[in-house]
């Protein structure tokens, strides 16, 4: 016989349960669920008391589950994923597409190309997040995502190239005045270098020891410096040939192809949304350099 649902514990003392097991401190899940700490272990209480069982061992610094308490956490943190994975896939429109880019790739490529991707896909409600970190595709419900990254692939993932990663170094004109072009590596060691994340000058410059210059934590930072003409910046050529054609900045050294390269990737699901697949078309055709 089916039990009544009527006998379910309050669904706020769960998730004050849930947060708690997680955190293993009543301050913790308070600071997470922003209501008090006393409030938290209230519902705790009142959970127990319910069930007719301790969930915890309280300690003076901090929380310990008990047996029975580590068991039903799992279950309790399974239902909420459960509700939330539902709760996503309702709120999730047919016409909107999530792709998920780097900072550089969003400043450089994307956003100049919005006019274009709305020209072309008018029933297509484009959101895009621009990070550095690694998206979750089902936890951050991205569709789509473009990576600095290399092969093999996981089997769940389908990745296709879309442009290799062809480095140069580029200065503002101001900057390297009347000097003859392209600079040598002694020229280049004398002027002001500036650093991004992918840290590619020590190797270009083939030095081991530590360079002085500038540190950004986003290749669009430090284009920024150098069409500022605060030094020499290290980029994927893709991302700087809009700025070298409007002479903003000039090509000093050819550094070569330096791995990993850029790469479309989404999940291998099926079926694919009409949406999904035309903004991945779409990217595959028009999101290169020009």
């Amino acid at each position: 016989m089916m039990k009544s649902r009527r006998s379910l514990p309050p669904l706020n003392a769960l998730r004050a349960f849930e947060v708690s097991g997680r955190r293993l401190s009543f301050r913790a899940a308070a600071d997470e669920l922003g209501v008090t700490q006393g409030a938290v272990a209230q519902q705790v209480r009142a959970l127990e008391e319910h069930l007719g069982l301790a969930l915890f061992q309280r300690h003076p610094r901090g929380l310990q589950l008990t047996l029975p308490g580590a068991a039903y956490l799992a279950e309790v943190t399974r239902a909420f994923d459960t509700l939330a994975d539902a709760t996503g896939r309702l709120l999730v429109r047919p016409d909107m597409v999530t792709i998920s880019v780097t900072p550089t790739v969003a400043a450089k490529l994307l956003i100049p190309r919005l006019g274009d991707l709305q020209a072309g896909l008018p029933d297509v409600e484009l959101r895009t997040v621009a990070t550095e970190a690694l998206s979750d595709f089902e936890r951050d419900q991205v569709d789509i995502a473009v990576r600095l990254t290399r092969p093999p692939f996981a089997a769940d993932l389908e990745a296709q190239l879309l442009f290799r990663q062809d480095v140069v170094a580029v200065a503002s004109p101001r900057l390297v005045g009347n000097m003859t072009l392209p600079l040598s590596l002694e020229q280049l060691r004398v002027l002001p270098l500036l650093h991004d994340a992918q840290g590619h000058w020590a190797t270009f410059l083939k030095t081991g020891g530590k360079l002085p210059g500038a540190v950004f934590n986003q290749t669009t930072l430090a284009l920024d410096a150098a069409m500022a003409g605060q030094g020499v910046a290290l980029a994927c050529k893709a991302f700087v040939a809009t700025d070298l054609a409007a002479g903003r900045l000039v090509q000093v050294a050819q550094a070569g192809i330096l791995g990993p390269d850029f790469y479309l990737v989404r999940r291998r699901s099926a079926p694919v949304r009409q949406s999904a697949q035309a903004v991945w078309d779409w990217c595959l055709n028009r999101l290169l350099p020009c």
